[in-house]
């Protein structure tokens, strides 16, 4: 899996990356997509998820995570790599709720990147079966790299 990682001068470790690459190609492989699938990251603050969730949700509040999923084939050298689409997070409101939940930084940026993943993969959580199977998901892969509820 391929994350291109955008940013505002704002930055999270290696080891973050590192965990969101493995949650990725799990989450790809679970789905049968190619692990050359890219996704695109954008770490932002709260005046810029502000404007996006307001632009393309008509909510006027900032928000933690977006999600903007694209499934397109785009040409590449010999065959086509998948564009699977783009989350943003704003680093702000991941700060907030981790001093909020109680645990590291680290655990709420694993959890905003893979709840904005399943979404980019077609999850939703607006019923609440829709909403179990989404939970479950989310903490299986966050065990994976040890993200566990209360720390990593």
């Amino acid at each position: 899996m391929a994350v291109v990682l955008n940013h505002e001068g704002l930055s999270i470790s290696d080891s973050v990356l590192a965990a969101m690459a493995v949650i990725g190609e799990r989450a790809l492989c679970d789905h049968n997509l190619p692990p050359e699938t890219e996704i695109s990251l954008t770490i932002c603050d709260n005046k810029t998820i502000h404007a996006l969730n307001k632009e393309w949700r008509s909510v006027d509040a900032p928000t933690d995570v977006l999600s903007f999923p694209l499934l397109t084939e785009i040409e590449a050298g010999d065959g086509g790599e998948l564009l699977l689409g783009d989350i943003v997070i704003s680093l702000e409101c991941a700060q907030e709720q981790a001093m909020d939940y109680g645990h590291s930084l680290e655990r709420e940026l694993l959890y905003l990147f893979t709840h904005g993943l399943l979404h980019l993969l077609g999850y939703d959580h607006q019923k609440a079966d829709e909403q179990q199977e989404m939970r479950r998901v989310e903490e299986e892969l966050l065990q994976l790299v040890g993200a566990k509820r209360d720390e990593l």
